[in-house]
């Protein structure tokens, strides 16, 4: 009766573990980049109730460590809202791209699951996602694992902010570039892909200089991803 008993219980509970165990590299990620968040928010003036919450509610790297700048500038709330809302407007692109996964799924699953997906969540499910749909269980683990990791960094990180006296010699603003940038290089696997990189990159920093300071990462990658689009289409007519 017992062998019965750990045959049915361990597929129940397989899913969840693999995803937490998936999400293991983003949990190695998160948990520094929190910690930057937490102490740049301490510095910037935030109460640490305040900076947890953020963390617990907004869940969005790029956008609290934004929104901690400006704040730290004394900019007016609602310019804070609006430069955060255009800064995620990429997440259109990756629920986008997404969305044809789970189109089998309810209406409060989907905003379950879209509540806490990020840059690297995304980037891990688009992944695993190819080879067609995943557990829900599996899919819901990464993502607690992910948020719990990014709060308890911004928990150390606001515990830390006050024993760092000088934050500029830790460079702790550079922690999420450097997070993307790895991400970045983990999903290339093709010429293709580095090409599209490198011109998003390229679109990136013209876009920028030429004067579209808010918009143009979202352009940019538009750009190099229709042009990775087209490009691929043409080689494949071309191949046949």
């Amino acid at each position: 009766m017992g062998q019965p008993l750990s045959e049915k219980s361990e597929p129940q509970s397989r899913p969840w573990l693999q995803g937490m165990t998936q999400a293991l590299p983003i949990v190695l990620g998160y948990i520094p980049v929190g910690f930057a968040y937490g102490v740049l928010a301490q510095k910037a003036g935030l109460s640490a109730f305040n900076t947890l919450l953020m963390s617990v509610m907004v869940y969005a790297g790029s956008a609290q460590l934004i929104s901690v700048g400006l704040f730290a500038s004394g900019l007016a709330p609602l310019s804070i809202i609006l430069t955060t809302f255009i800064v995620n407007l990429r997440h259109l692109l990756m629920s986008a791209a997404l969305s044809p996964h789970l189109q089998n799924w309810r209406k409060r699953e989907l905003s379950a699951f879209a509540y806490e997906v990020t840059d690297e969540s995304f980037a891990l499910h688009a992944t695993r996602m190819e080879d067609g749909e995943r557990p829900k269980s599996e899919t819901f683990a990464i993502n607690l694992t992910a948020q719990a990791s990014w709060v308890l960094g911004t928990a150390l990180g606001i515990f830390g902010g006050q024993l760092i006296a000088e934050i500029e010699p830790f460079a702790l603003d550079y922690a999420l570039p450097t997070m993307f940038i790895a991400l970045l290089v983990m999903q290339i696997r093709n010429k293709v892909q580095v090409v599209v990189a490198v011109l998003a990159g390229a679109f990136s920093l013209g876009l920028y200089f030429w004067g579209l300071q808010q918009w143009y990462v979202i352009v940019a990658t538009v750009l190099a991803a229709t042009l990775g689009v087209v490009f691929e289409q043409w080689t494949k007519k071309r191949s046949s």
